[in-house]
């Protein structure tokens, strides 16, 4: 489904990506996990070309996605719930949600789409009038993931869903990644704790200062010693 090849990528004279390849294949969780600055984000934001590769090619279904522009991304089925979140907080629930579904031509399918994000996410239904900068910290992560959800993703780009969390959402907001991808959902999670994104993923990839060092199965991630020293704390 998606493919990244030999791609690099630079924030000015600064290369952020040093040639990292990977894929995501339909039905998968993926996960890229690695410290603050290694590239995780830049990846994400090289996928939805809000930063151009300056090598390499992005393909999502046989589409070449790097000379596309973001809205194409998006109307071609990828979504992305952003790190810190970033909902509207003057608007309400309802309408950030409906806003989530702006570019879509089905009209008619949307309310049912709404529906669903409520049974995934029933804090939202009782919040719906309410405005999202007065949510808690994971309501707002759920709003973002709901709002990514509205665009009927068949990518879906989280990027640090469990920061600033306490542990009980965190296992609440894994758990709800695990039914979004029962549902037929494609994931690519980037996330920190790395311990709580191998056992949701089915595969998993480590980067550092911006290239993929590690690549396996999720399972055989958490056993690895470079993973369970660097990112578990373990010795």
């Amino acid at each position: 489904m998606l493919d990244l090849a030999d791609v690099s990528t630079y924030y000015g004279n600064i290369r952020a990506l040093r040639g990292i390849s990977l894929t995501v294949a339909p039905g998968e969780i993926v996960t890229l996990i690695g410290t603050n600055g290694a590239g995780k984000t830049t990846t994400l934001r090289t996928i939805l070309g809000t930063v151009r590769p300056h090598r390499g090619t992005v393909s999502f279904n046989g589409h070449r996605l790097d000379t596309l522009t973001t809205n194409r991304i998006v109307r071609l089925g990828i979504a992305q719930s952003p790190e810190g979140r970033r909902i509207f907080p003057r608007m309400t629930v309802l309408e950030n949600l409906e806003l989530g579904a702006f570019v879509r031509p089905d009209r008619e399918a949307i309310a049912p789409d709404l529906e669903r994000v409520f049974t995934l996410f029933p804090r939202l239904r009782e919040r719906s009038a309410q405005k999202g900068g007065t949510l808690s910290g994971g309501e707002q992560q759920m709003l973002a993931i709901g709002r990514a959800l509205m665009a009927r993703p068949a990518l879906l780009l989280l990027d640090e869903p469990s920061m600033g969390l306490s542990p009980i959402l965190v296992d609440t907001i894994f758990r709800i990644v695990e039914d979004i991808n029962r549902q037929g959902t494609t994931i690519l999670l980037v996330e920190q704790n790395a311990r709580m994104a191998l056992r949701v993923a089915h595969r998993g990839y480590v980067i550092q200062t911006g290239r993929i060092v590690l690549h396996d199965a999720a399972a055989a991630l958490l056993r690895s010693d470079l993973v369970r020293k660097t990112y578990l704390g373990e010795k």
